[in-house]
């Protein structure tokens, strides 16, 4: 399975309505700093999502204008699959696939992180995503994507691990990021990487590279949430799905999904 090929079933109605008969209904960006209380670093976020009735696509993304964002309202799925702008494709596809197989309807053990603080729900959200990496002591991790409650809680596990973001940087701990996760890939187990891979197009590669080595791969998801769980039995053994609204929106219970099967 490749994203093309995944795109190339919506187009065909293989999964659902023809894309050329849903357009997004709303279309917006959210943007979000943070710094939790205690931790010593921020953090910013900026987030693409289109709503295809019943449901919201998403994508993470560096930076995109607004009048790209709003331009999308009213067009079918069908055109926003060849946008030229990748956040808007991804949330597209995300907002198709989510509609067509919600994630409560996929087979997918549903998980309520609770209400709390920022750090609190942070904690809670990365000690599930982390119980479906189950590592091993000793194991030593690829984490593409840097949160620091996933790291405190893989070394609170006894696994070590190689942080990975394409902005470099530290940890919280003071640990250099690494920045090209291929490359890094070689000296590590396991790989656990946000859906951000695929709205940045590193996530085909990755996955070739995990598969080629035989090293199983987990993946969190905010970014393609409902697109990810697609590629489980292709490289990939599970997949914490977070669609919007995310944890860090709202002090109150929020909701995961944890894919260990393929959606039928």
């Amino acid at each position: 399975m490749t994203i093309d090929e995944l795109v190339g079933l919506v187009r065909a109605g293989a999964l659902g309505p023809a894309p050329a008969t849903l357009a997004a209904s709303v279309a917006f960006t959210t943007r979000q700093g943070a710094r939790h209380a205690g931790r010593g670093r921020s953090y910013r976020n900026t987030v693409v999502s289109l709503r295809v009735e019943d449901a919201v696509g998403s994508c993470a993304v560096e930076e995109v204008s607004d009048d790209v964002v709003h331009d999308c309202v009213g067009t079918p799925v069908a055109e926003l699959l060849d946008h030229p702008e990748p956040a808007v494709r991804t949330a597209a596809l995300d907002a198709y696939l989510m509609h067509v197989r919600p994630h409560a309807r996929s087979g997918a053990e549903s998980v309520t992180v609770g209400p709390g603080s920022s750090l609190e729900k942070s904690l809670a959200r990365a000690s599930a995503v982390v119980d479906l990496l189950r590592p091993a002591p000793g194991e030593r991790v690829l984490v593409v994507g840097v949160v620091n409650s996933l790291l405190h809680h893989l070394r609170e596990r006894g696994a070590t691990y190689l942080p990975c973001d394409l902005k470099g940087g530290r940890t919280e701990w003071g640990e250099a990021v690494a920045e090209d996760a291929v490359s890094a890939l070689d000296e590590c187990d396991t790989v656990l990487a946000s859906g951000m891979t695929v709205g940045n197009g590193t996530f085909e590669p990755l996955l070739r590279r995990a598969a080629a080595q035989g090293k199983p791969v987990v993946l969190f998801a905010q970014t393609a949430s409902a697109v990810l769980p697609w590629f489980i039995g292709s490289g990939v053994r599970a997949v914490s799905a977070e669609p919007y609204p995310f944890f860090w929106l709202d002090g109150g219970p929020t909701t995961i999904h944890l894919h260990t099967e393929r959606p039928s």
